[in-house]
């Protein structure tokens, strides 16, 4: 058979769809908008001016009174939400500045929700940056007490609502963490606050920058008897489903990029929205790739996150949301 005679003969041509932009768009199967994201912000009751965090270029550690000005950043860019995380002035072995309803992310709920009454203010819910050896629960030896924490969730959960939260995000990776928290809301009067669970939080290294962030580096040991081994797949199937049926209105994997795989079945196996945390790591070695001239940074962050679009994520917490709004509403 001759070539031209092959080529005759295919009737079946992807390309045709690929030939023209509007044609591309028109079949484009995922879109990215700045609606998809949540924007973190580390707010530090120790200091009076923005710190540059230095693993992490274009994040800092902000002072209270510029959380009316990220938010306001951030809803002018039409990103609907922040993620509080709090470094307080005061720390203690059960982290109490976090249900202290003076502490400092009770007031950045307070100050966000007054700045932008629209936005959707999300608080973390754990201890880490509030324990002075930087677990994220009561110790019992060397060890997180599990259902001691529990009791501790509840209540710093109920304080956030009490401040005027929209969501609260557990994310300890305590077992029973979200029927706890759900029980402590609705007996508090807050059977409205809807909980986002980190259902799947690996023990991962991608998450170095962020203890440099949020002050939250363990003084010994590490996290792996509560967070997750990275080389399981279906034990996260097994949290995502016990917190739904505890009660989580919202799921999240974390981290993203390396666990598109756990996206996708989380996604294919669960009803409810589901959030993926484009961390501290992921983030840092973009910033130092495009420092360095090596990669093209908007483009790079474009199709990264539209890929946690394309694997299942329906809502996208990333250091780098500012920017990839600012680009997108650009065009």
């Amino acid at each position: 058979m001759s070539n031209e005679s092959t080529m005759n003969d295919l009737i079946v041509r992807p390309r045709r769809l690929r030939k023209s932009a509007a044609i591309r768009q028109l079949v484009r199967e995922n879109a990215l908008s700045p609606a998809d994201f949540i924007y973190p912000v580390f707010v530090d009751e120790t200091i009076d001016s923005p710190i540059p965090i230095a693993s992490m270029p274009g994040v800092f550690r902000i002072p209270l009174s510029d959380v009316g000005q990220v938010t306001r950043d951030a809803a002018g860019l039409s990103i609907p939400g922040i993620i509080l995380f709090g470094i307080p002035r005061n720390k203690d072995a059960a982290g109490s500045s976090g249900w202290d309803d003076q502490g400092i992310v009770q007031q950045a709920i307070r100050a966000a929700k007054d700045a932008s009454p629209e936005t959707c203010v999300i608080a973390d819910t754990c201890f880490c940056e509030y324990t002075d050896h930087g677990h994220c629960g009561v110790l019992v030896g060397d060890d997180v007490e599990n259902d001691a924490t529990l009791e501790n969730l509840k209540k710093e959960a109920a304080s956030y609502a009490r401040a005027g939260v929209d969501i609260v995000a557990p994310s300890g990776m305590m077992d029973g963490m979200v029927a706890a928290i759900r029980s402590g809301l609705d007996a508090a009067g807050f059977a409205d606050i809807p909980i986002m669970s980190y259902a799947v939080k690996y023990a991962s290294a991608y998450f170095g920058p962020f203890r440099d962030a949020a002050d939250s580096a363990p003084s010994f040991g590490d996290r792996a008897t509560y967070q997750m081994d990275p080389a399981n797949s279906r034990e996260a199937l097994r949290e995502a489903l016990l917190d739904v049926e505890q009660g989580a209105d919202m799921l999240m994997v974390k981290p993203a990029l390396a666990y598109m795989d756990i996206i996708r079945s989380v996604k294919d196996a669960t009803s409810i929205p589901l959030a993926v945390y484009n961390v501290s790591g992921e983030y840092a070695m973009v910033k130092a790739a495009a420092e360095q001239g090596w990669i093209d940074e908007r483009r790079i962050v474009l199709e990264t996150m539209l890929a946690f679009k394309r694997a299942g994520a329906d809502i996208i917490i990333s250091y780098h949301a500012m920017d990839a709004a600012r680009w997108l509403n650009n065009g």
